[in-house]
């Protein structure tokens, strides 16, 4: 990487950060992660940390960080469940949703108005869950085939577990598509929806912005569609044999988020 990309992109005024992959993978923090926060701190740069999944609240997700040295407030946090929140409360102020999904996505919900309801909802509302059962999908098709809308946190087929990966919410809520006939609108990244909100959030114009993220298909699509400048890190699930399969390419590649601040992966 050539000093002047550096430059580049240490001048940004607003940093859209992906989670996993690019802070931590697991519960183990990536090298250089703990320097570059301070640095977006001490420079006073507006950031955000972005994440596809649904499962945590920004509560759980800033004791996450804390147990892994990092000291943030929970306003610094935009997940999907949070966009997809957003999302339902301008679709139908007020309305009624049958949720398969963990604390984050229910939290969200109902900090935005709704109620939870298995008899006639407005919206059948799926994330990553560890409560997966054949009755719940069951359930949830007869809802979508008598009027429900379908909707997913993401178009995730899987993520990163410690022990490998996990299939996400695209791969859970595929057998309700496939039995009802109806496809799943999905709010997460690459949704250009959430790259607006997140730079609502930080007050930041996409030119004065970067997205930094670790996977080709959602973070640097998300933000090509965007028109915001992207940076890929090989510090998650991408290298650079699988980056160069894609139709298109990120703006800068950099080993990990401490390559910003002078600290090698």
């Amino acid at each position: 990487m050539k000093q002047d990309d550096i430059q580049y992109i240490r001048s940004k005024n607003g940093f859209i950060i992906d989670m996993d992959g690019v802070l931590y993978h697991g519960n183990k923090l990536l090298p250089g992660v703990r320097d570059f926060v301070k640095w977006l701190k001490d420079e006073q740069k507006k950031f955000v940390f972005l994440t596809n999944s649904s499962e945590r609240t920004p509560r759980e997700l800033k004791e996450k960080l804390q147990r892994l040295g990092i000291d943030v407030d929970t306003s610094v946090f935009y997940t999907s469940a949070l966009a997809t929140a957003m999302f339902l409360a301008s679709q139908k102020p007020k309305g009624s949703a049958f949720i398969i999904g963990e604390a984050g996505l229910i939290n969200a919900l109902y900090n935005v108005g709704y109620t939870m309801n298995n008899v006639d909802p407005d919206f059948v509302v799926m994330g990553e869950t560890r409560t997966y059962s054949y009755e719940k999908i069951e359930h949830a098709v007869n809802l979508v085939l008598n009027g429900a809308k379908l909707v997913g946190t993401n178009p995730d087929l899987t993520g990163p577990i410690e022990t490998g990966i996990a299939p996400a919410t695209k791969s859970l809520i595929a057998p309700i598509e496939l039995s009802t006939g109806r496809n799943a609108y999905f709010v997460g990244k690459p949704n250009p929806l959430m790259m607006r909100n997140a730079l609502k959030k930080i007050k930041c114009a996409r030119e004065e912005s970067i997205i930094i993220g670790d996977r080709m298909d959602t973070d640097m699509v998300a933000g090509i569609e965007s028109e915001i400048d992207t940076c890929l890190v090989l510090s998650g699930i991408t290298n650079l044999e699988i980056m160069a399969e894609f139709a298109y390419q990120p703006k800068f590649v950099l080993d990990g988020v401490g390559d910003i601040v002078g600290i090698r992966s």
